[in-house]
């Protein structure tokens, strides 16, 4: 059994749901643990959190995040979400702890940045990396990015979440506010998501992905590639190195004024201490995992249900 999943079933709170149990008496190994309390051990490996700070991402991001955040809600936990005035779906339920904080931009600004985003992406498949990036409706990304800077911006919400004692931050990595968050509040932060673009997360958790033998996005190479197919796997990968900071260049530019040094992609995202990822083991590439790796996979599926059945006249 990995370190993770020793003794303790935080991930199953925080992360699938399927058990409708009650919160109850958490017995780790060596450790103990009441409804409600959190520990973090040198490894990362035992958390028990109860005050949890949701940093989510707008758009269909959250409807996911959205399940898990409920079913945290349903079983106890305390969870305070910290949104944007101004969003497409955040904060939509009554059942959440909801601050919010203003942003200088408006809905309409916002639908319309993403209306040049969604229209090129539909027209153009992306074959790498850097055709994604140099894409000029991409700067929906710079636009998103900066409404971190006015989250730091609001000395209320700072103070708020400083004196709250939190446990934990549960974000969504696309948006590195929540990595900014965690790093500058000195909080325990669990990433959820369905992987990292570029080679943020092979990095980050220091897991190897040798070029020659697992395919970069977009290539759609199989896990046995020939010698051409492991060349241009290579300048793919070279291609990421070299614009992915480029991507990131705003938002690192915000972490590093907000953190009061300077930040690297690898400063934000080494700082997590789970990933839930939101797929399977055997549907990816065959790689090496860190032990707080978790998949998740499945967790955005549900139930079907059967069809009404219709009587022709």
């Amino acid at each position: 059994m990995d370190p993770v999943r020793r003794g303790c079933k935080y991930e199953e709170d925080i992360s699938l749901g399927l058990n409708n149990s009650e919160p109850k008496q958490l017995d780790c190994p060596g450790l103990q643990f009441s409804n409600g309390c959190h520990n973090f051990d040198r490894l990362s490996s035992v958390v028990c959190a109860g005050k949890l700070l949701v940093v989510p991402m707008d758009g269909s991001h959250w409807f996911t995040m959205r399940l898990v955040v409920e079913q945290l809600i349903q079983r106890g936990h305390e969870v305070v979400l910290i949104i944007p005035e101004v969003s497409w779906q955040l904060g939509k339920s009554s059942n959440f702890t909801v601050k919010t904080y203003s942003t200088t931009y408006n809905l309409e600004e916002l639908n319309q940045k993403f209306k040049t985003f969604s229209d090129s992406q539909w027209n153009v498949r992306p074959q790498s990396i850097l055709s994604m990036l140099l894409d000029s409706s991409s700067d929906i990304f710079e636009h998103l990015f900066l409404h971190c800077k006015n989250l730091f911006s609001d000395p209320k919400l700072v103070e708020y979440i400083k004196e709250s004692s939190f446990d934990a931050v549960f974000l969504d990595p696309f948006d590195v506010c929540g990595l900014i968050v965690a790093k500058y509040f000195s909080l325990p932060s669990v990433v959820f998501t369905r992987g990292l673009f570029c080679h943020f997360l092979e990095e980050s958790t220091q897991c190897p992905s040798p070029p020659s033998y697992v395919p970069r996005i977009f290539l759609g190479f199989p896990d046995a590639m020939n010698f051409r197919e492991r060349v241009w796997n290579h300048i793919s990968h070279l291609e990421e190195h070299l614009f992915c900071h480029y991507f990131l260049k705003t938002p690192l530019e915000v972490a590093s004024e907000i953190l009061q040094t300077a930040v690297t992609p690898y400063d934000l995202y080494s700082h997590t201490s789970i990933w839930l990822l939101r797929t399977d083991f055997v549907l990816d590439y065959p790689k090496p995992v860190m032990p707080n790796m978790v998949f998740i996979g499945g967790i955005n599926c549900q139930e079907g249900k059967p069809l009404p059945k219709a009587e022709c006249p």
